[in-house]
């Protein structure tokens, strides 16, 4: 009995740890992307329509400032994890601000570039999911702070 509990503890360790490593890839990506649309914008994108460069502009910000949300919550679980403290709702919050920025501001991005009007129907969506994961994680830091 004591070497199936064993197994499945490592095979949850093992799959917490490939959904950090994913989500860290995905941050490195979506800052990365961030830096480099930004400059784009700055330059290039001043020959864009004033309308769209605002929304481009509305889009980027949020995608920068969740990323950056998501790179602290991705320590901060890394770090309980350490402790072998729960972090579920860490995770929870972790996945709702990769899906609020990817359907959020990606839909935006896509919507504005590629007139795809029908995804634009992926932004409340994404603005929902990150009011929801702010809201999550103030529920964790009411619980354990």
């Amino acid at each position: 009995m004591p070497q199936a509990i064993s197994n499945k503890t490592q095979t949850q360790t093992q799959q917490r740890n490939g959904i950090i490593k994913y989500l860290m890839v995905f941050v490195g990506v979506s800052g990365c992307f961030s830096v480099l649309f930004g400059a784009w914008l700055a330059h290039a994108g001043l020959s864009l329509p004033v309308n769209v460069q605002l929304t481009l502009k509305t889009a980027l910000q949020y995608q920068l400032l969740h990323t950056l949300a998501l790179l602290i919550v991705l320590v901060w679980a890394t770090t309980r994890l350490s402790t072998n403290s729960s972090c579920k709702l860490l995770f929870a919050v972790c996945i709702a601000f990769t899906i609020g920025i990817l359907c959020f501001s990606v839909s935006i991005y896509i919507k504005t570039f590629f007139s795809i009007t029908i995804i634009g129907k992926l932004t409340p969506i994404g603005g929902i999911s990150l009011a929801v994961a702010w809201l999550l994680l103030s529920i964790e830091g009411k619980k354990n702070l």
